[in-house]
C-alpha cells in the first residue's frame, strides 16, 4: 500500500483511524487526514497493521475514531473509550472467561488509560456484527463499534498507545435501514471535529502527555 503519514497535533505524529467515509465528514477534513481501513475488525486490523509497518515515522499516538451504537448513551453525543472488549470473543466452552482470549495475556475489558480533558468516558464492545434492538440485552458496555479493539490490538503490536473517540449515531430504537446509522453523523462530525481541537489543546498545554 502507499506510504502513509500522520498528522502534526501539536507538533505530534498523530495517526487517526476511521473505517468508512460517511463518517469524515467537512469538519474532520479540515483538521484531518485519517487512514481509513474500511469496515469491521479484519479491515481495520489488516489495513492498519500494513500502514505502520510502512511508516517511517512511527505516530506517538493512534485516535479511533467514528460512530458508535449505545441504547443507554445520549444520541449524537462524543464519548471517550475508557475500555473496550472484543464481544465477538467466546471460548467458555473451553473454561475462559467470555471475551476473553484463550492464552493471551488481556482481560476481557482493556482499560484505554490516555484521556482527553473534558471529554465524557464510557466502555466499548467492539466486534462484526451490527447491534441493533434487543440485541443490546447481551452487552455489558455502554457502545459497540466494529473496529476498535482491532485497532488496539495492532496499536499494541507497534507499542503505541491508543484514544478511542466516537459519536453515538444509533442505537435509541431498532434500525430499519442505513439511514438509521447515517441520520446524526453530519452532528458526529463537527462534534468529533470539536474534540480533534481538545485533543491539540491537550497535548500543547502539557495536560495529556505522551
Amino acid at each position: 500500500m502507499p506510504e502513509f503519514h500522520p498528522d502534526r497535533i501539536a507538533g505530534q505524529p498523530v495517526l487517526f483511524v476511521m473505517a468508512a467515509e460517511p463518517e469524515y465528514g467537512p469538519h474532520l477534513r479540515k483538521r484531518i487526514t485519517p487512514l481509513m481501513t474500511g469496515i469491521g475488525p479484519v479491515e481495520s486490523a489488516v489495513q492498519l497493521m500494513a500502514a505502520l509497518a510502512g511508516m517511517p515515522e512511527k505516530p506517538r499516538l493512534i485516535i479511533s475514531l467514528g460512530s458508535a451504537g449505545s441504547n443507554r448513551l445520549a444520541q449524537a453525543e462524543i464519548y471517550q473509550v475508557s475500555a473496550v472488549a472484543y464481544r465477538d470473543m467466546d471460548a467458555s466452552a473451553l473454561g475462559f472467561e467470555r471475551g476473553r482470549t484463550p492464552l493471551l495475556d488481556l482481560p476481557a475489558l482493556v482499560d484505554l488509560p490516555y484521556r482527553i480533558p473534558g471529554l465524557p468516558a464510557a466502555t466499548l464492545a467492539t466486534g462484526a456484527s451490527v447491534v441493533s434492538g434487543a440485541a443490546y440485552q447481551d452487552i455489558a458496555e455502554d457502545m459497540v463499534d466494529m473496529e476498535t479493539f482491532a485497532i488496539l490490538r495492532s496499536a499494541q503490536h507497534f507499542g503505541i498507545p491508543l484514544i478511542g473517540l466516537r459519536g453515538i449515531s444509533d442505537g435509541d430504537e431498532a434500525l430499519r435501514g442505513l439511514s438509521g446509522w447515517t441520520q446524526y453523523l453530519h452532528v458526529i462530525d463537527e462534534k468529533l471535529a470539536a474534540s480533534v481541537d481538545l485533543l491539540e489543546a491537550a497535548l500543547a498545554d502539557g495536560s495529556l502527555v505522551l
